[in-house]
């Protein structure tokens, strides 16, 4: 068994707030961003003498990646306790200073613009050639880019805007309380979602209530923070020169149009066979119709897929190994060193996530682990993640950041590894509910995430020309439902409080952050299906896909596994897998 502690351990970023090392380094970075400015200032008026002052530049933001270190501290910190009050101090002091480099940042970024001909310069230098993507790409998206002085500004205001508004939303999800009558008093929302997963329909349904009543108490000031943020976006998008948020962020994606309309296109097509899906789930657990939205996860099955951490914890480790050594070992090592903050508790927040530690090569994890198959699968899904971390961790800091459609791919490519693994030692009984749980999974992907684009893309029509109550909120929330999910679920018992719930919408920076986890899952499936017919030869190729997923387009990174992403058969030939397993689900 697995030597396992339940918390994360950040000892190799910092032993305390109190820390001369934490301080000394705060100091530091306030001094180096002063520095950069400076050089910024001075070097980067003119164009001349471009590859020297482009090395020189990049050599020193480098260096600015170690004190990625004081950020991670701080934000693992408020998010495994809101109420850490000198984390929420400091963090706000580290975004002031980082505030402060975006000077440097756009220099730079308008210098390049300015330059162009990155590939001339790239024959002269192999610290440009090594990074001459994102450089092109940098030089490309000039046209978007603010003066210097609107620039800072922009930056500046969205401190006390965007930022502000986020963390005073997250704060009140991570500390309000509910009574769930009979089950227990004074419980977080986290622990109350886990209850969607209850084997007693009175407990999920239980949970569901005091989910809402906790929400309603909490809905005014989410709206004002979701008006806040989405009007900024709108303000922020159009001064930049893109038509509409949805195009800053396609760009923003790698992604192009044409592979966001066949994906698109081929999930609308799977609809019905997801509803018959729905349908027959409800039908089992005696509804006529729809599924009510609190029995959207219910165990369905006679087997008991329970699990205590230590067992969830083996499991993955096992199914891991059987792809690959690398990938089960570095599961292993991550369950073992404090990797991962694993159960639920007042002040933690909500949901699960990985945080890249690349400056130490290392990643953190934070789970809501309460013993369920689902639960399971997303420890291997965040593992996915960290495991991405590690293929890409010898990159040069440019070339480390990848997209969010593509971050989604190895966390979905490794709990398919999962499930596919576990079914081939799996009773019928045990086969019935992996089967049902992965097809879950898929439907929230596919069809939830599909309710929360439509959620999304309305909200910021609207948000043009006025602010949205709670109630206009709640009815663009209901009214999207409706059109994913159709007769799949009782159009009377719906869940109006999804844009409160999921913290992905006040994310000014990371609009449409709902479509990448479709695109991941269906991208991921066809990844898996490319393993099944290459075998242990696939892996290497695997590897180096994750490993040039941060210095290449959506498009190009499918084309090193053989796949053509704009082409709406390789989308639709996905979703054949999930179909396949519908028809069988409904069969037994």
């Amino acid at each position: 068994m697995i030597n396992l502690p339940e918390k994360w351990n950040l000892d190799v970023l910092y032993s305390s707030f109190e820390s001369k090392e934490f301080l000394a380094d705060i100091e530091l970075f306030r001094k180096t961003v002063k520095e950069i400015n400076a050089f910024a200032r001075k070097e980067l008026a003119s164009t001349d003498n471009a590859v020297e002052k482009i090395e020189t530049f990049i050599k020193r933001d480098e260096e600015c990646d170690n004190f990625q270190k004081l950020f991670s501290y701080c934000h693992l910190s408020v998010s495994g306790d809101a109420t850490n009050a000198p984390a929420g101090k400091y963090l706000s002091v580290l975004m002031d200073i980082a505030a402060e480099g975006n000077e440097a940042q756009t220099a730079f970024k308008s210098f390049i613009g300015r330059v162009g001909n990155i590939g001339e310069l790239a024959a002269k230098s192999e610290i440009i050639k090594e990074r001459e993507f994102v450089l092109n790409e940098i030089a490309s998206n000039y046209k978007h880019l603010l003066s210097e002085k609107e620039e800072m500004l922009f930056t500046k205001l969205a401190l006390t805007g965007s930022t502000a508004w986020r963390q005073m939303k997250e704060e009140l999800y991570a500390t309000v309380t509910t009574d769930v009558p009979g089950i227990g008093e004074g419980m977080t929302l986290p622990a109350v979602r886990n209850l969607a997963y209850h084997a007693d329909k009175d407990v999920r349904k239980k949970g569901y209530e005091a989910e809402l009543e906790a929400y309603k108490r909490i809905e005014v000031p989410a709206a004002y923070a979701i008006n806040g943020i989405k009007g900024e976006v709108i303000t922020s998008s159009a001064a930049r020169g893109y038509a509409s948020p949805f195009e800053m962020t396609l760009e923003n994606s790698r992604v192009d149009k044409e592979t966001f309309d066949a994906m698109m296109s081929a999930m609308k097509d799977s609809f019905p066979s997801f509803r018959k899906y729905f349908r027959k789930k409800a039908e089992l657990l005696g509804y006529k119709g729809g599924l009510p939205f609190y029995d959207l996860f219910a165990p369905v099955g006679k087997a008991d897929m329970s699990y205590t951490y230590p067992e969830a914890a083996e499991f993955v480790v096992k199914q891991f190994s059987l792809f690959s050594e690398r990938l089960g070992n570095f599961a292993r090592h991550a369950f073992e060193n404090g990797w991962i903050d694993a159960l639920p508790r007042k002040g933690k927040r909500g949901g699960a996530f990985c945080s890249g530690l690349r400056v130490v090569g290392e990643s953190r994890i934070l789970s809501n682990f309460s013993g369920s198959f689902s639960n399971l699968t997303t420890l291997a899904h965040e593992l996915g993640h960290a495991f991405h971390n590690d293929c890409i961790k010898n990159e040069v800091g440019m070339n480390t950041s990848y997209t969010m459609p593509i971050a989604e791919t190895a966390s979905t490519f490794c709990e398919t590894l999962v499930c596919e693994a576990s079914l081939k030692t799996a009773t019928k009984d045990e086969a019935l509910v992996i089967t049902e749980n992965d097809i879950s999974g898929v439907a929230q992907v596919i069809i939830d995430i599909y309710s929360r684009f439509l959620f999304e893309d309305e909200v910021f029509n609207k948000r043009k020309n006025s602010t949205l109550t709670p109630d206009e909120l709640k009815g663009i929330m209901l009214e999207a439902q409706k059109q994913a999910y159709g007769d799949g679920l009782d159009e009377n018992i719906l869940h109006p409080y999804m844009w409160v719930c999921k913290p992905h919408y006040y994310y000014a920076d990371a609009n449409y952050y709902n479509w990448p986890y479709a695109f991941g899952q269906l991208f991921s499936k066809g990844l898996y299906a490319e393993y099944l017919k290459q075998g242990e030869a696939f892996v290497p190729k695997y590897e180096a896909l994750l490993a040039a997923t941060g210095k290449n387009s959506a498009y190009d990174i499918a084309r090193i596994a053989g796949i053509n992403i704009r082409d709406k058969a390789f989308w639709a030939a996905s979703l054949k897998l999930t179909e396949n397993d519908i028809e069988k689900f409904c069969e037994l």
